[in-house]
């Protein structure tokens, strides 16, 4: 880890809610806000999600899934996902969620061919696109932040623990 945590403290609940209040607790909510009030499917959120974390590196974003009243995808999603050009158990819109997630993830500069939107526009809608949008603004930045500082090794939601 490279934030020291005092003796008797929960790393993440220190990190995001004590260290910096005015920042950190507002980026929680962000972050948890996303899985709250989400219209998406669980499948394209999760291959998006997914695409992030993989790209991130974070462990505890790796290991996480999504659950919706007690549903979540199945094992096997996460190597999907990883193959999501490929993979026979994607429709369209979970694919190009994976796709949205790695190129808004590595590439957002070339994000403005007419092609891509095209097909973007053809499975989401404008406010579909738009929260995926955030939620992988979410994920890119909050992930990264909980790995570069090592959260990700000791890293719990305070609601699923």
């Amino acid at each position: 880890m490279n934030i020291d945590i005092p003796e008797g403290k929960d790393a993440i609940e220190y990190v995001w809610g004590e260290m910096v209040p005015g920042i950190g607790i507002a980026a929680a909510n962000f972050s948890l806000s996303v899985y709250a009030h989400t219209t998406l499917g669980l499948r394209e959120f999760e291959a998006a999600r997914l695409r992030v974390a993989q790209i991130n590196g974070c462990i505890f974003c790796l290991d996480w899934r999504t659950d919706r009243d007690g549903e979540k995808v199945e094992e096997e999603f996460a190597a999907a996902v990883e193959e999501w050009r490929t993979t026979d158990r994607f429709d369209d819109r979970t694919r190009l969620a994976a796709e949205y997630a790695e190129r808004y993830t590595l590439d957002h500069h070339n994000l403005d061919e007419d092609d891509f939107w095209d097909r973007m526009s053809a499975c989401y809608s404008q406010l579909e696109i738009v929260e995926l949008s955030m939620c992988l603004g979410s994920w890119l930045a909050f992930g990264r932040l909980n790995h570069v500082l090592g959260l990700d090794t000791v890293c719990a939601l305070p609601s699923h623990r």
